[in-house]
């Protein structure tokens, strides 16, 4: 394997496929990178067995090719020997079966690789018919759910998203049974087949990284792995096995109050409240509603109290005191001035929306102080 391509072009097709490389691999072989060289063009692939991803270059876009061939490049180095290289055009030259040479016209290194015959056949299969969405769309319904994700892998499926399709209905779902963040869209075309999945957060968020327009999404979904497939890429993942909790009992339908306010008010006087706390398990601030005034509260023996007042718009007899985490990266999916808090006593969900869309659904779980 022998040829030639700008530095640009390989770059950004390894700082896509590098996302799949693993510190915790088992299997040697998928440590490196597999580059495939061929009349069509460079294929990238990089896999940790859950997560798979390939970016193909077409030979349109390499400026040379002198022999064709297959190697396994070790990760370890390759992304940072590429960056570095002083030259906008890169050479690369199998030598000795198991070397490569890396070459500009004034630097080169020899690497050692990995034998192309130990890496395994991962099949990327796809759909005939895929479901179709944009990729800022996507990009939005990752970023709008995914902060609720549970860390703990004590309960392995709130690792990650619940993605569900209903005849046109499409719905990302994401708890941690401390929050949860549910955003609903229509597809363009409505699917024969329900859909239940549950995607690894991790995961879901490395292709996050990868959508950067509104160029469309492939989506073919099997019973093990789902795969995205967009522009030159294919980004495939397993799933989580097993039925994601129903959640739909969690979300309130009727509510005693409803208060809107400004959004960059309520969370900068969170923030605040929340410097008296740091370092505290739960970050827990109060909340309270009286004679259509919100004031806000936090208190550490060791570092003192806050106390701030904000303006409402709600009913002249709301009354409520209520105490939450004020981790509330809810808000940061939420793009509108204003939003919408649905309450109803000390102990049920508070609802955060939007005003405009009612798509978006960001609910916190009230914590007891007592």
């Amino acid at each position: 394997m022998k040829f030639t391509i700008d530095k640009n072009i390989i770059l950004e097709n390894l700082n896509h496929v590098i996302k799949a490389i693993s510190t915790k691999n088992v299997i040697p072989v998928l440590n490196g990178i597999k580059f495939e060289l061929t009349s069509e063009g460079l294929s990238l692939t990089a896999s940790d067995s859950d997560l798979t991803i390939n970016s193909f270059i077409p030979q349109k876009e390499i400026k040379n090719v002198e022999s064709e061939g297959t190697i396994v490049i070790q990760s370890k180095f390759i992304l940072d020997i590429i960056r570095k290289l002083p030259s906008d055009i890169i050479n690369f030259e199998v030598i000795d079966r198991l070397k490569i040479r890396i070459y500009t016209d004034f630097a080169q290194y020899h690497l050692n690789c990995l034998d192309a015959n130990d890496y395994p056949n991962l099949r990327m299969d796809e759909h005939k018919d895929p479901i179709l969405l944009k990729g800022e769309i996507l990009k939005s319904l990752i970023n709008q759910t995914v902060f609720a994700i549970s860390t703990q892998e004590l309960r392995p499926l709130l690792t990650g998203v619940n993605v569900t399709i209903a005849g046109n209905l499409l719905v990302f779902i994401a708890t941690d049974s401390y929050r949860l963040a549910k955003k609903t869209i229509e597809l363009s075309h409505p699917i024969d087949t329900d859909i239940n999945i549950v995607i690894p957060g991790k995961n879901i968020l490395e292709l996050e990284k990868i959508l950067t327009d509104d160029e469309m999404v492939e989506m073919h979904i099997f019973n093990n792995k789902v795969l995205f497939k967009y522009k030159n890429i294919k980004f495939q993942t397993n799933l989580l096995s097993g039925q994601y909790p129903n959640t739909s009992n969690l979300i309130p339908s009727e509510f005693g109050m409803e208060v809107k306010l400004n959004k960059d008010d309520f969370g900068s006087s969170v923030d605040r409240a929340a410097l008296l706390i740091q370092g505290k398990d739960k970050n827990i601030i109060r909340m309270s509603i009286a004679k259509q005034e919100m004031t806000i509260t936090s208190y550490a023996s060791e570092s003192g109290k806050l106390e701030e007042k904000l303006q409402i718009d709600t009913d002249e007899g709301a009354m409520i005191d209520i105490s939450f985490s004020a981790k509330l990266e809810a808000l940061k999916t939420i793009k509108d001035d204003k939003i919408v808090l649905l309450l109803t006593n000390d102990i049920k969900p508070i609802i955060v929306k939007s005003v405009e869309d009612e798509s978006l659904i960001q609910l916190i779980l009230p914590i007891k102080t007592f």
